[in-house]
């Protein structure tokens, strides 16, 4: 790491410091799933942590349509979808989730269309670029397969004034000045009434890649999957705790140690 920390094993971690953690915040991809799928581990951890009373909510790059269909049919409390674009949660009254997106309608309707310009110009200067398959699922934001050397693209899409990020499956774009943090922050404060600055030793945020790090700097409390070792080198702040196993295996070994904690 940029930074000479090092992640702790997760079984050093203190049982009084796990039992006062009532929300897990959560990556997806490679964090929840493991191979690209959701391992059955992974789904009873969440249902588990549902039913000793813990909240559940992913916080993921994933489009928007992805996200809607885990609010829906997961054991999960919110979704924030698109690295902060926008979050999904069902109210206590029904089943249809409210969609709250960060920007307003009608930015949001100028950002659609600037990022579809943004798309031909990318794809015209870098001929061997590709979209991913997912885009059209998405409502805030534009996502390339990464490509093994991001930085003509990244400098091409800064010119234009996105923000960006990069994960193990694509290179973002989006405008607006959020991330997957003030997306939490704001989700939290507006549904549950929490503030993270104020009461983030009440929160743990599981994740495994660059653009976690916001999430890994800010909460005191944070765990990588096995998997975050390979970005560790890239990065200033790590997760507080490392899981031994990869993906939603790790995680389930996280919300085992939660669960743990709270019966001891």
């Amino acid at each position: 790491m940029l930074s000479s920390e090092k992640p702790t094993p997760l079984d050093e971690a203190s049982a009084e410091r796990l039992r006062a953690i009532d929300y897990v915040l959560t990556d997806v991809d490679d964090t929840l799933t493991h191979g690209g799928r959701l391992p059955p581990e992974t789904f009873r951890a969440m249902s588990r942590l549902q039913k000793a009373g813990i909240k559940v909510i992913p916080v993921t790059a994933a489009p928007a349509g992805w996200c809607d269909q885990m609010v829906r049919m997961w054991p999960v409390d919110a979704v924030i979808a698109e690295n902060g674009g926008l979050y999904f949660h069902i109210p206590k009254s029904g089943h249809i989730p409210d969609i709250v997106p960060w920007l307003g309608r009608e930015d949001l309707a100028k950002s659609r269309r600037c990022l579809e310009k943004i798309r031909q110009a990318a794809l015209t200067a870098l001929p061997n670029l590709s979209i991913a398959a997912d885009q059209p699922f998405r409502l805030t934001s534009l996502a390339f397969n990464a490509p093994a050397d991001r930085s003509d693209l990244l400098r091409l899409l800064k010119s234009f004034g996105c923000s960006t990020t990069v994960n193990n499956l694509w290179v973002l774009a989006w405008f607006g000045a959020y991330t997957k943090l003030e997306m939490s922050r704001r989700l939290l404060a507006e549904r549950f009434g929490l503030d993270i600055d104020a009461e983030g030793q009440r929160l743990i945020y599981s994740g495994d890649s660059i653009n976690d790090e916001p999430m890994f700097k800010t909460l005191p409390n944070s765990v990588g999957v096995a998997t975050v070792t390979d970005f560790l080198p890239q990065m200033s702040h790590g997760p507080t705790w490392i899981t031994p196993s990869p993906g939603g295996y790790g995680f389930a070994e996280m919300a085992q140690a939660l669960l743990d904690a709270r019966s001891a």
